[in-house]
């Protein structure tokens, strides 16, 4: 709802930035961060304020705005979603190498390679990290000020988007991972849900091709 503003001149003024955020982040097919949306409005707006005020009127419709990450974006209503899903065939689905792999990076990022392979317990292939950067999930974060300086692995943004969070804090804990039975027995899944990683196995299995 516009604000009451006793300026005419500022309402109207002020409804003409929001109509111009909403037209920007509707015909954007990715999120778009508060400083690109400030950059099409006049210097000193204030954005994060009109972008609340946009949420807010749209927190009931079948439309809502979010935020995932750095970027804003409108997304189908929770409540409705099921209702518009379509079953899609899947050419390929991840493997569940590439599953642990994505997790591990979810919840010890920065984290290196040799990193995830001690959670896991076994070699972690090229490919597994290539396929969940194709996806746009993963990016190399900085590397490490140790010996031989190995890089490290982070989700980006889109990861974020995909998965409809918010922020990494958004991330289900034990409990949530317990209940939708994700949770088992096996030490890579305990080390996921843990929050620190295991002691690295003794003797590392080499873990099956992605297919």
């Amino acid at each position: 709802m516009i604000q009451d503003i006793a300026n005419p001149e500022a309402v109207e003024a002020r409804l003409h930035k929001l109509r111009l955020l909403e037209a920007l982040l509707f015909a954007s097919a990715d999120p778009l961060d508060e400083e690109t949306l400030a950059g099409r409005l006049e210097r000193d707006t204030d954005v994060a304020d009109l972008l609340e005020e946009l949420r807010a009127h749209y927190a009931p419709r079948g439309v809502n705005l979010v935020r995932t990450g750095a970027g804003w974006s409108f997304r189908t209503a929770l409540d409705l979603a099921p209702l518009l899903r379509q079953e899609e065939e899947v050419s390929k689905k991840l493997s569940r190498a590439a599953i642990e792999t994505l997790a591990i990076i979810a919840y010890h990022q920065p984290v290196t390679r040799a990193e995830i392979e001690a959670i896991r317990g076994v070699a972690t292939s090229k490919g597994t990290l290539d396929i969940l950067m194709e996806n746009g999930w993963i990016r190399p974060g900085r590397r490490r000020e140790t010996p031989g300086r190995p890089l490290t692995w982070v989700t980006t943004d889109h990861f974020l988007d995909h998965f409809g969070l918010e922020s990494l804090r958004d991330l289900p804990g034990v409990e949530d991972l317990r209940a939708a039975g994700l949770l088992d027995s096996r030490p890579v899944l305990l080390g996921i849900a843990g929050g620190g990683a295991d002691e690295p196995a003794e003797s590392a299995e080499t873990e099956d091709a992605d297919g």
